[in-house]
This record gives structure tokens, C-alpha cells and sequence, in this order.
């Protein structure tokens, strides 16, 4: 399915107005459905993960609901046709309804299975301030703030002038004030010379963390850029996988991480990069997906930020909602991601 964006994402990587999704249920021989989701930004790309989300499926059929087994199984099946990419989204779709599922089964939400408790992640607005008109940043960053009482929120750079990247910091701060944290994102927009460049000439501006300025996976650029600007550079929501943050661990580039659950392989993958993370001393934050985010951050020893947006909301039945810069994950047992079936409907397209 496609659903519409409250704002369009626009950053170097291209301008998305709507939102590709897939949507995952199992069921279990007792009739317990559960459910996730995956946002793979090309809608494109979508018949090639169904195809292998259902041949998971054909795979684990009649099989005890064990998604750390189903996990290792899958990794294993998909072997030869390689383990990231398309491969790793299928398993991690699967692997996230499965653990609702397992959730569902106990009773209980999906953080009280894995030893935790519900309770208030901080977090920060990543709704808006893409790159578009400066001119209407501070306005957006301050209805941002007053979206959920943020202290912090996300502003894209990367763009073509430094002084445009100044600029749009300057529109922020008339918007919100210099006590909100502002994060910036330049999604890998740089090469490696002008990211030296250009976060040296930003390490004054009090910016919280400097986001993938250079091709995600140049482990040894990260590594460089860390050594030579002062604000701390943020990468991750790349990762294939918990080996692509253990090879930056080793390359010593990472004082903070993030990740994505659709590409660090679900729950499953995440409890096993958090625990690199926490080994390492690396603050590990989480990229999209709030509703499941909200209960393993609780459960991340090196736990930092939540991403906080509202892009998968038109199709969920009880969309979470952020209380003074906080998110709280549901007390329903599971992960609190349930369809509303008639907006499903509205929004669902011919794979």
C-alpha cells in the first residue's frame, strides 16, 4: 500500500509525497495474528519483498512461532542469493509480526517479554524541516516542537552552499529557540573532502549529532571525519544487519548509532546489535518505526534518542502519540501495531 505524508520528504536522496508499505500478518494454530510492517521508500520495490516475504512464509509453515529460530533459519535459506538487501527487509517483516505474535501469546507487550517495563522513551520530532524553502523553516520547526512538547527535533542539510546550511540552521533556531536540541541529517549527500569541509565550518553551530554526510558504508571515511571535527558524527540507519555496526565498532567510528528495523533484521536483529552496542560503549538510537522502537529502546542498555514520526499512522488502528518530547510503547500485549482494516483498504495497491 501507498499512504500520503503530512509533508513531503525531501532531502538528497529524492522526494518521497507518499509512503510505500508493506504490511505483515502471521497466524498461529490458535488464532493469534500478529503483525508488522515494513517501509521500503520505492514502491518499486515492492513485488520483489512480497515475493520473498511469502517464500518465508512457504519456509516456516507449521512451525512453532520462534522468531529467533525462524531468524537464524531464514538467514540460512537466503544464504546464496545474499543476506542483506531485499533478503534481510523480508526476514525482518516477518521476524516483527512474529514477535507480536509471541508477545500476544504471553500476554503481555512485547517489552515485558524481552524483561522490561512500559515506560517514557525521549525522543525527537523527525516530521519535517527536509530541504525545501528556508524561508519556511522556522515556522515549521516551531509547529514541530508544539507537535508533542519536543526538546529536540531533525533538520536536513547537505545543501549545494554552506551558507544555505547556515541559513536553515539560523531558521530553526528563530523558530524554536537555542534550548531545542537540533539534530542534522545530511543523508550521505557529501563527498568525503567537502564533509571534512563543511562539518568543520558547522562544528560552532551547537548542533546535537552530524548525520551520514558521506556514503554509508565508507567505514574508513567515518572513521577519518570522526577524528577531524568535534560534533559527533551519527551513522547507522544503514546497517544491514548487527556486523555492519560490529565492522564500525572496529574501524572506531561510531559514538552514536541508530537502527533501522527493517534493515537491522526486526527485533531479532536489533537485541543483537544492542548488544554490540552496549559492549562497545555506543549510544544506540532507533531510525522510523516508533510503535516497535518504543519498546526495545526500554531494553537497550546504551538506549539514546527515538525518532519520532507519525508516517505510518493512516493506516494503524491506535497510532502512538507523543507526550512532552516522550513516546510511551502500548500496554496492549504485543507491539500495539493493528490495522485499521478500512484505511488498509483505502490505501492498498496491486503488487
Amino acid at each position: 500500500m501507498i499512504v500520503p505524508l503530512r509533508r513531503p520528504v525531501i532531502a538528497d536522496i529524492g522526494r518521497f509525497d507518499r509512503w510505500p508499505m508493506v504490511l505483515v500478518d502471521v497466524e498461529t494454530s490458535d488464532g493469534v495474528v500478529g503483525s508488522g510492517y515494513i517501509a521500503p521508500y520505492r514502491a518499486a520495490a515492492m513485488p520483489a519483498i512480497v515475493a520473498e516475504i511469502n517464500d518465508l512464509g512457504e519456509v516456516w509453515h507449521g512451525k512453532p512461532i520462534a522468531p529467533v529460530d525462524a531468524f537464524t533459519q531464514f538467514g540460512k535459506s537466503l544464504n546464496v542469493v545474499g543476506i542483506a538487501g531485499i533478503s534481510l527487509i523480508a526476514r525482518a517483516a516477518v521476524d516483527m509480526a512474529m514477535w507480536d505474535a509471541l508477545a500476544k501469546t504471553a500476554g503481555l507487550p512485547l517489552v515485558q517479554l524481552l524483561g522490561g517495563t512500559v515506560g517514557p522513551v525521549r525522543a525527537y520530532n523527525s516530521n519535517g524541516l527536509w530541504r525545501h524553502e528556508i524561508s519556511t523553516l522556522a515556522k515549521e520547526a516551531a509547529e514541530l516542537r508544539d507537535e508533542g512538547g519536543f526538546t529536540a527535533m531533525k533538520l536536513r542539510l547537505g545543501h549545494p552552499r554552506l551558507q544555505d546550511d547556515l541559513d536553515a540552521i539560523t531558521a530553526v533556531r528563530e523558530g524554536v529557540g537555542p534550548d531545542v536540541d537540533v539534530m542534522v541529517d545530511f543523508n550521505q549527500a557529501l563527498g568525503y573532502g567537502d564533509a571534512v569541509r563543511r562539518c568543520h565550518d558547522l562544528d560552532d553551530q551547537g548542533l546535537y549529532w552530524l548525520e551520514e554526510p558521506i556514503r554509508y558504508d565508507n567505514v574508513e571515511g567515518y572513521g577519518k571525519l570522526e577524528q577531524r571535527v568535534r560534533t559527533p558524527v551519527q551513522l547507522g540507519e544503514n546497517y544491514y544487519g548487527p556486523r555492519d555496526l560490529f565492522n564500525s565498532i572496529k574501524a572506531g567510528t561510531v559514538p552514536y548509532a541508530m537502527a533501522d528495523l527493517m534493515r537491522i533484521g526486526g527485533v531479532t536483529g536489533w537485541l543483537q546489535t544492542a548488544g554490540l552496542a552496549a559492549a562497545a560503549g555506543t549510544q544506540l538510537s532507533s531510525h522510523l518505526y516508533p510503535e516497535i522502537a518504543s519498546h526495545l529502546l526500554r531494553v537497550s542498555p546504551t538506549a539514546h534518542w527515538l525518532e519520532w514520526v507519525d508516517w505510518a499512522n493512516p493506516v494503524l488502528a491506535e497510532p502512538t502519540v507523543p507526550v512532552d518530547g516522550h513516546i510511551t510503547a502500548s500496554t496492549r500485549p504485543g507491539t500495539g501495531v493493528a490495522w485499521d482494516e478500512a484505511a488498509v483498504n483505502k490505501y492498498l495497491v496491486s503488487t
